[in-house]
């Protein structure tokens, strides 16, 4: 995939996911693209995760675990993508306190 990678950051770029998501195979239902450091989280959209329940995985391999993200390959830094299944459509909206 290496010619064909749409994010603008490296396939080995570190990102934070959960473990649930990792390990346990929970669908990825809310992602982040932050705007003050350009990094990206890959969530099972529970509300408020606990901090040991994070796991740091690459780029790669959470595109792998969930290649439906490719579509969100173009989300700006400092919005958010949800969708209430693994069936439903992504829906993109700019965090509250993003000028931009």
């Amino acid at each position: 995939m290496e010619g064909d990678w749409p994010f603008p950051q490296s396939q080995n770029t570190a990102v934070i996911s959960q473990r649930s998501v990792v390990f346990e195979g929970a669908p990825i239902l809310y992602v982040t693209h932050d705007k003050d450091d350009d990094g990206w989280q890959f969530l099972d959209g529970k509300s408020n995760p606990a901090p040991d329940s994070a796991a740091v995985v690459s780029f790669a391999e959470i595109v792998a675990h969930d290649p439906s993200l490719i579509e969100l390959a173009d989300l700006p830094a400092g919005w958010v993508a949800t969708r209430r299944s693994i069936t439903k459509p992504w829906v993109r909206v700019r965090r509250a306190g993003n000028d931009t």
